[in-house]
């Protein structure tokens, strides 16, 4: 098939084309560039002088998490917004390789029992993805805390030599089958004791086969600023890629924010240290993150047990933090569907208490840990400064979910992250939208190591959008029309991304 994109302004590569341009698509790749007047091409789109860029990269997807990436294959909400890149596998936790064919490491996003294993290995899920084609292209990192619970179990505690090395071994392995890097979730109980030695060797293993190291860091609040140190020094130490994952300036926490930032801004150019965020002011959190670090111990059920604890309950409820209950919705309670759009105000009334911290330990125990909520958390006007940070990433952290899918709340970053960024970018002056541009496709295809996508030349993969004013106008896949006109189209032609170790 062949696509004549007429009349567009083409952003690509930091750079802006000043006069008008058309753009020849030929299968799934970019055929010519420059100006048509008498080519016939099977389908043409007038672009009436809108802008025209690679298509979008999200760097931080969660699809896989929440195992849409199956109930959903068009994964239209990114579509709608431009993307047509997705990376996986954030926070410590992706679909392979399961050396038992267990899903442990994603149950806090999604009911894993009614889903069916049929891979072990990398290379057996990304041909089981392939033959179930996505409406994007999918790559994923290796979760830290997927394997090392397959190791070891549900044990908090360091690795022997041997579960090392058996460690090592895996993930040199599912790098070698595609996997681009490894992540880690080190806020999460299963990985918050972790040894920095385990990470740094794990992270020279990344770093030896090309990858990317990505962190969700120990802590965003009050040891901010020691966990950027234990990332930034790795990074230096190891050279590995690193990106630190949803680096969101939490409010009451913003003076270690902004040294954060500055400590940032000081780092050698050479590093490549980078962080990713999406532009809203709400968090989705796991409801256990809300207890104590001394009750975030072992899973989900040893968490409860203590819960369940008379005495333990009561020293839970006077550490849990001071919380406006407006400020909370439950967004997913698995087999609670009722409790899903609730605020925490609301289950103050149902659970009859004018103690918010009495109904945040009734809802705990209710749903048995088993949920999420928005949170509003996030300071404004830190995030438009990080925004505009030279080494900012964005990323929805968010799925695309079907409408049949369990009953979960759709937040904005899920629809919006994009078009939301470039909005922002524009009205608050941040940088120049060709900087902008190069920030959601250029750059994240070079540091990810995407060979021949990020950019819009001759003999590159067919992967654009088109926008005008912060709205999409269309979206096109590997040479495929996917989004126009308000509507996505029904078949997906997205590809299976695997990692090349050989540098772009």
């Amino acid at each position: 098939m062949t696509i004549l994109i007429k009349g567009v302004q083409i952003l690509s590569g930091g750079e802006r084309i000043a006069e008008k341009s058309d753009i020849f698509l030929s299968g799934d790749r970019i055929s010519a560039i420059g100006n048509f007047p008498a080519k016939i091409a099977d389908y043409v789109i007038d672009g009436q002088g809108c802008y025209v860029s690679p298509g979008f990269i999200d760097v931080n997807t969660d699809s896989d998490h929440y195992l849409s990436i199956f109930s959903n294959p068009l994964q239209d909400d990114f579509l709608k917004q431009g993307v047509t890149t997705i990376i996986g596998g954030q926070c410590g936790s992706s679909l392979a390789p399961l050396i038992y064919g267990r899903l442990d490491s994603i149950r806090k996003w999604t009911d894993i029992t009614k889903f069916n294993i049929s891979w072990h290995e990398l290379v057996e899920f990304l041909e089981v993805i392939r033959h179930r084609p996505l409406g994007v292209n999918f790559g994923t990192l290796i979760g830290h805390s997927t394997l090392r619970r397959d190791i070891i179990g549900e044990e908090v505690r360091a690795m022997t030599t041997k579960e090392l090395r058996v460690f090592e071994h895996l993930l040199v392995g599912a790098m070698d089958q595609g996997g681009f890097g490894m992540s880690t979730g080190l806020s999460y109980a299963h990985s918050t004791a972790t040894p920095k030695e385990e990470l740094e060797r794990f992270a020279h293993a990344v770093e030896q086969k090309n990858g990317v190291y990505t962190t969700h860091l120990r802590d965003q609040e009050d040891g901010l600023l020691q966990s950027l140190e234990e990332t930034t020094a790795l990074a230096e130490k190891v050279g590995v890629r690193t990106v630190i994952s949803h680096f969101l300036p939490i409010r009451g926490f913003e003076k270690n924010y902004k040294a954060a930032l500055q400590k940032l801004s000081e780092l050698p150019e050479k590093t490549e240290l980078y962080f990713d965020l999406s532009p809203f002011l709400t968090s989705i959190i796991p409801l256990y993150l809300f207890l104590p670090p001394w009750a975030r111990k072992g899973g989900l059920l040893e968490m409860k047990e203590a819960l369940e604890d008379e005495w333990l309950q009561k020293k839970i409820q006077k550490e849990i933090p001071a919380i406006d209950p407006n400020s909370i919705i439950i967004s997913r309670a698995e087999k609670n569907d009722l409790l899903v759009g609730r605020s925490l105000k609301d289950c103050m009334e149902m659970y009859d208490t004018e103690d918010v911290r009495i109904a945040f330990v009734k809802l705990m125990l209710a749903t048995e840990l088993k949920a999420s909520v928005f949170y509003e958390n996030i300071n404004a006007d830190l995030l438009t400064e990080a925004i505009g940070h030279p080494r900012c990433l964005i990323g929805s952290n968010a799925a695309s979910l079907s409408k049949t899918a369990e009953v979960i709340l759709k937040p904005e970053r899920a629809r919006r992250t994009f078009p939301k960024f470039l909005s922002m970018v524009e009205e608050k002056r941040i940088m120049p939208i060709e900087k902008a541009i190069e920030r959601i496709t250029k750059k994240p295809a070079l540091l990810f190591n995407i060979e021949h996508r990020g950019e819009i030349k001759e003999g590159f993969f067919a992967d654009l959008t088109g926008f005008r004013n912060g709205e999409i106008l269309f979206t096109i896949v590997n040479g495929h029309v996917a989004f126009e006109n308000h509507e996505v189209q029904s078949r997906p032609h997205g590809k299976v991304l695997r990692h090349r170790v050989a540098k772009l």
